[in-house]
């Protein structure tokens, strides 16, 4: 027996489009998104893992970043073992002067530490952003 198929309106151009993730899944966010400025404009890397390309290969064009991306966002726990690779990533975009948000707070790779870079993240998502107004290092906590 066939069902009907319901389906809903929903924008599919990447004003409206986000892609995030956390551990393995913020490393192939990072690499995918970043990788696909013509279909992502949102994109946020939770803690992410060795499987996160260089900086200089995720994003080898920084100028198509600045003009394409409306929110890059990098997060991860201050005592997170992966933290370097974020680090490194966020040290290679202000190098470059991308615009993004790179959010460090107390916590390890747990699911604590993701549940609020998800929430912080969500906040931003389709409506204007101005990283400007964000301190490049922020800091959700005393390290």
């Amino acid at each position: 027996m066939l069902r009907d198929v319901v389906t809903y309106p929903a924008y599919k151009d990447r004003e409206h489009r986000a892609l995030a993730g956390l551990s393995m899944g913020g490393g192939q966010s990072l690499n995918f998104g970043l990788g696909n400025p013509d279909t992502f404009a949102w994109v946020g890397g939770f803690s992410s893992a060795p499987n996160t390309r260089k900086p200089e290969e995720l994003l080898p064009n920084p100028e198509l970043a600045k003009r394409k991306l409306r929110l890059l966002w990098i997060s991860c726990g201050d005592h997170d073992n992966l933290i370097s690779f974020s680090q490194r990533t966020h040290d290679y975009f202000v190098k470059n002067n991308v615009p993004h948000i790179f959010y460090i707070e107390p916590g390890v790779h747990d699911f604590r530490v993701w549940k609020n870079d998800l929430y912080m993240f969500s906040q931003l998502l389709f409506k204007p952003v101005d990283v400007a107004k964000f301190n490049n290092d922020v800091t959700g906590g005393s390290k």
